[in-house]
């Protein structure tokens, strides 16, 4: 949720179930429960048996984990997309927010009936301006939240509670809106984050978002809102690595990942950021303000350093100010090159 912008130069398918359910432990090699233990055992006459060589089980489950990514690519090569795949055939379009904030987007600033009926009315207008594609509703909601006190372990960030995060999903599924949940890690890590969210992550409709402006575990002493934050390509795997394992456990159509950028430093190396067919990747423009100022925002560090798909936020509060700027309609930006497949709008 970006603050402000610089300005710049110009279905769900049972055959799924073909991929390994094979998990990749953090940082143990003990064995899963109900396994058996690998270690040698005393030979019956009381000599010592030969202990058999270690197993490497990290790495013997990575190797598996890439066979069955090479498997993806596979039938994603042959068939164009895996099954249930979201992206290119639909536009997801997005009400952004928290449900506990008034504060944090459109989603939770108004009453729920309210908020439903005007995001209706978004979708048959996006429907309008591109016929050619259907929308796909969702709602976006910020799940764990950077915070302006550090808490008691230190790490700036607080997570909704179970209860919350269970409302928000009964919200999708009864307006049949799929759901992105949001990760703004303050002064801890995705890797340290995202298995938080695990067990939300197994529900077909539920997918995921980054935020780097509000990523600070490499800026000591920074508040969020001090200072735009970043992320780094490795980050990026990372999150693509771990959903692609809920996506193949699962049998689950692949998951969208979303990762908000406005400046160049919120994201490095990008060039590094690797691709896996379960997971379909939006860099999302996510700044406000002139829209020739996010036009040029979008042409600098989305169509310029393209990774998969590319999004754009529009801003109910700040986008329309100071007159005469405007939200931008759904004709100009669909308008833009390449023309965005998630729209969110704050």
């Amino acid at each position: 949720m970006s603050v402000f912008l610089k300005a710049t130069p110009s279905a769900f398918v049972a055959s799924l179930g073909l991929f390994a359910a094979l998990a990749l432990p953090a940082c143990s090699t003990r064995p899963a429960e109900g396994e058996k233990s690998t270690a040698g055992t005393a030979a019956a006459d009381g000599d010592t048996a030969a202990q058999p060589a270690p197993i490497d089980t990290i790495k013997i489950q990575a190797m598996a984990m890439r066979r069955d990514s090479l498997k993806a690519d596979s039938i994603a090569k042959k068939n164009g997309q895996l099954p249930g795949a979201i992206l290119p055939g639909h536009r997801i379009v997005a009400f952004y927010g928290n449900i506990r904030s008034k504060g944090m987007g459109i989603l939770g600033r108004e009453p729920k009936e309210q908020m439903f009926r005007k995001f209706a009315g978004v979708i048959k207008e996006w429907q309008a301006a591109d016929p050619s594609i259907p929308v796909q509703p969702a709602l976006h909601n910020v799940t764990i939240t950077a915070q302006g006190t550090a808490g008691k372990d230190g790490k700036w960030r607080l997570m909704n509670s179970k209860s919350t995060i269970e409302e928000v999903i009964s919200w999708a599924k009864e307006h049949n809106c799929i759901l992105f949940l949001d990760v703004q890690p303050g002064h801890s890590t995705l890797q340290a984050e995202l298995p938080k969210l695990e067990q939300y992550l197994k529900d077909p409709i539920v997918h995921l978002g980054i935020d780097p402006e509000f990523s600070l575990a490499t800026m000591p002493g920074v508040r969020p809102n001090q200072r735009i934050g970043t992320l780094d390509a490795k980050d990026v795997n990372f999150t693509i690595n771990f959903l692609a394992r809920i996506v193949s456990e699962n049998h689950l159509p692949p998951k969208v990942l979303t990762v908000h950028r406005f400046t160049r430093k919120m994201l490095s190396n990008y060039k590094n950021i690797k691709l896996d067919p379960r997971v379909q990747v939006v860099m999302h423009m996510d700044g406000h303000g002139d829209p020739t100022l996010k036009k040029d925002s979008y042409d600098a560090y989305i169509k310029a350093e393209p990774v998969q798909y590319t999004g754009f936020k529009l801003f109910y509060e700040y986008d329309a100010r100071p007159k005469p700027h405007h939200i931008m309609t759904p004709s100009e930006v669909i308008a833009l090159t390449p023309s965005p497949l998630y729209i969110q709008y704050q």
